[in-house]
């Protein structure tokens, strides 16, 4: 069993979606969460969000700081920090005020960088379905 491990005098808890574990819908969660598994929806947690090596999110994800090295399709909304490891593949639109690429990282799409703490922005998923609709040609 794991137990929460303090963080400046407090102590967080932390969820954890393991190496094939699949879920669909929107998860909440008023403490942390790392993705290892695979995630189709959006993710909202008060705290951190991890997604590993082997985990993939299809959806936006909202937390203070974001650390990806897996797949990601969708809106990143890290209030504080996004981080984007070595194998990260992002595709999407980003909303930061530090953003750190490591070497080798892949992202595919729109930063923001600012104080911006509630924004609404269409999805990828969103913007291609509309494109979709109206037509390119």
């Amino acid at each position: 069993m794991l137990k929460p491990r303090p963080i400046n005098g407090n102590t967080e808890d932390i969820t954890i979606i393991s190496n094939g574990v699949k879920i669909e819908g929107k998860v909440t969660s008023t403490g942390s969460i790392r993705v290892d598994g695979a995630l189709k929806g959006d993710l909202n947690a008060k705290g951190n969000v991890t997604v590993g090596e082997q985990g993939k999110i299809n959806g936006e994800i909202v937390a203070n700081i974001v650390t990806i090295g897996g797949n990601v399709v969708g809106t990143v909304n890290a209030k504080e920090k996004l981080v984007l490891e070595t194998k990260c593949v992002l595709t999407g639109d980003i909303i930061t005020k530090v953003l750190v690429i490591e070497a080798g990282a892949k992202f595919d799409g729109k930063s923001n960088m600012g104080d911006i703490r509630e924004v609404s922005t269409p999805t990828i998923a969103t913007r291609i379905k509309d494109e979709n609709k109206t037509g390119s040609g």
